[in-house]
């Protein structure tokens, strides 16, 4: 792009994008640079489920309890490592303050954990007198949602 010469003052009908593209550049960089520190908790690499099941939106809240066993069988609340000792105390320091139907503990096991290790934190849950216990796979992509299971005659 030339600039004109001359007392001609006519109007430039020449639109300049190279301020817009460079403030597009600026935040792809600072949204590609952000976005893998949003992940919360440890990175686990989740079974594959066979069918897609219902999806609880209460995970994804900051307040739920998630705990995550890595492949090398530690136990990880929200991102702090955790010793099997010190699970139940931790689970209900964080229970405390919620009410019956939000007691909600949910487990995201690496693929490569154990089995007795994900049995132990189950057990190690039950102990810290929660119920209610939600395992996380992985969602197969392109698939219809899996069908409600059929209810059980009384």
């Amino acid at each position: 792009m030339g600039m004109s010469t001359g007392g001609g003052g006519g109007l430039n009908s020449e639109i300049n994008v190279t301020p817009m593209v460079d403030i597009m550049l600026v935040l792809l960089i600072i949204f590609m640079v952000i976005t893998p520190l949003l992940q919360s908790g440890v990175s686990v690499n989740l079974p594959k489920e066979m069918k897609n099941p219902e999806e609880d939106p209460a995970i994804i809240k900051e307040s739920s309890v998630v705990i995550a066993i890595t492949g090398a069988n530690e136990f990880y609340i929200g991102k702090n490592r955790v010793e099997p000792t010190d699970l139940v105390p931790k689970i209900q320091e964080q229970m405390e303050d919620k009410k019956p139907e939000d007691r909600i503990v949910y487990i995201r096991s690496d693929i490569g954990a154990k089995y007795g290790t994900v049995v132990e934190a189950i057990n190690t849950i039950r102990q810290a007198g929660i119920d209610q216990i939600g395992l996380v796979a992985d969602k197969k992509k392109g698939d219809a949602p899996a069908a409600a299971a059929p209810a059980a005659a009384p």
